[in-house]
């Protein structure tokens, strides 16, 4: 599993992306200001860091480069939001720049993909009893044996177990796993999780909230 380490000075924002990653799959850890987060750095090696610039005793942009020292990827997670904050971090090489107020949905997204891009996503995601997705191989399994998936279903399952527990709206769904904008008819995303629930035994775990969308209970 990849290991992330959230280096942010507000506990409640740690505290729910923490929680989020933590239901995707990731072990995560934390450091409250700069400091403490390049001790941990040095201890022990992070696949992933998402690191506020605004940070007590060594600043993100400090951490940064100790970061690119260890070959460590970075995602800024900060409320600095302007254009010239957003560019600054990226030619400073960030990975990705994230601002505060954000979404959890949006923000499992980039973490895949940034872990995606440096070559760090070979992972299995599991949902017990008996489901277990590898990351690296698109490979879905129930009790042991492949499961057939669309390529479709094979996303709108990756995309509830990295957000278990969350009522996803149907038009957050359809954009994220169709990649275009929604247009109010939810016939396709009804049918393809309607598929996909049946081939996996979901029916009583993948839910339908009323009037917003599906929630994968766990």
């Amino acid at each position: 599993m990849n290991k992330i380490l959230i280096a942010e000075d507000e506990a409640p924002i740690a505290d729910l992306v923490m929680t989020a990653l933590g239901d995707a799959g990731y072990v995560c850890s934390w450091a409250p200001d700069g400091e403490k987060a390049a001790d941990m750095l040095e201890a022990e090696p992070f696949d992933l860091v998402l690191l506020d610039i605004m940070l007590p005793k060594n600043d993100g942009y400090e951490l940064l480069e100790y970061c690119k020292s260890l070959e460590t990827p970075v995602i800024f997670l900060t409320a600095k939001d302007s254009l010239q904050d957003r560019v600054k971090g990226l030619r400073l090489g960030a990975e990705d720049y994230i601002t505060k107020p954000f979404e959890l949905m949006e923000l499992l997204a980039r973490v895949e993909t940034v872990l995606r891009r440096v070559g760090k996503t070979g992972r299995v995601l599991s949902l017990p009893p008996d489901i277990e997705i590898d990351t690296a191989s698109r490979v879905v399994r129930k009790n042991g044996e492949p499961v057939a998936l669309t390529a479709k279903e094979y996303e709108l399952l990756l995309l509830f177990m990295q957000n278990k527990n969350i009522a996803l709206y149907r038009d957050r769904i359809y954009e994220r796993v169709w990649g275009e904008i929604f247009l109010g008819d939810s016939r396709t995303v009804d049918l393809h999780i309607q598929r996909m629930r049946k081939k996996l035994g979901l029916e009583s775990r993948l839910v339908a909230v009323y009037k917003v969308g599906y929630r994968l209970e766990v």
